[in-house]
């Protein structure tokens, strides 16, 4: 009996699975403009879920990989609060040393250090969750592709092998969204409440930056979800300056093309 009953199942995962539309891609031509007016070049993606839609810029580098850099510090804490070897009051411990941005050079607690986007903090966590936990995991939560050993645990989303493509990153935020990933749905919660960047009566924006550089280029990413009129949009941006030289309006750049293009989807005012 055990065959027909396995095969009963197939059948009913493979209705499933072609039952579920596919989602609709819009380019909208009309954000080139925001990218130049930042001197930058990349992509948007958004899903929205209502329309059961795609839409941003340049889908052709939808599915490119990259080094997920500090939208990596989403995942990081998450495994870590899983594990239990941090818990939500969990303080890191400034070393003394001095380090190029001032905000890191004190303790932190978790919150405050996902906020700065703290990379000593979260090397620190990568090595007290370890090889073993760390892909285990990673192949739980299918992210991306991660490219992990005992030589680079603590580097491994900032430099090398690791990827992750703009899609994979929008997938992973609707699943963590909904809290259906393999994880307790305290630390779901927990990580969702942290991600926060910005809360209005109009909208609630949570997600994180990263800026990775790879063959001497610079790029960067924003990547999270906007909830506003009882909606959600969930994004990857990923832009790279035009002159690799001048970098100074970068890091602010990740976010505000992010909300310049809801803007123009009108969104917010």
């Amino acid at each position: 009996m055990k065959q027909p009953v396995i095969f009963f199942f197939l059948v009913i995962s493979m209705l499933q699975v072609c039952a579920q539309p596919d989602k609709t891609i819009h380019e909208l031509p009309e954000l080139k403009a925001v990218f130049e007016k930042y001197r930058m070049s990349g992509t948007i993606i958004i899903l929205d879920r209502g329309k059961n839609e795609l839409v941003g810029y340049k889908p052709a580098l939808w599915d490119s990989s990259y080094l997920p850099a500090s939208t990596f510090k989403i995942v990081n804490t998450l495994i870590g609060l899983e594990t239990g070897v941090i818990d939500t009051a969990y303080v890191f411990k400034w070393d003394g040393r001095k380090r190029r941005i001032s905000d890191w050079d004190k303790d932190l607690t978790l919150t405050e250090a996902f906020r700065v986007s703290c990379v000593p903090c979260y090397q620190e966590l990568a090595r007290k969750i370890g090889v073993d936990r760390m892909t285990r995991y990673l192949r739980e939560l299918n992210y991306g592709h991660m490219d992990v050993h005992p030589e680079n645990i603590d580097l491994f989303w900032l430099e090398g092998n690791s990827r992750i493509t703009p899609r994979q990153q929008v997938d992973f935020l609707n699943k963590l969204y909904d809290e259906k990933l393999p994880l307790s749905l305290s630390v779901m919660k927990s990580v969702k409440a942290i991600m926060i960047n910005e809360k209005t009566p109009e909208y609630s924006l949570s997600g994180k930056t990263g800026w990775a550089i790879r063959n001497n280029n610079n790029y960067g990413w924003f990547v999270g979800y906007f909830e506003s009129a009882g909606k959600v949009y969930f994004v990857a941006t990923l832009i790279e300056p035009n002159d690799q030289q001048q970098v100074s309006d970068f890091a602010l750049a990740r976010k505000t093309i992010t909300m310049d293009v809801f803007r123009i989807l009108g969104w917010i005012r």
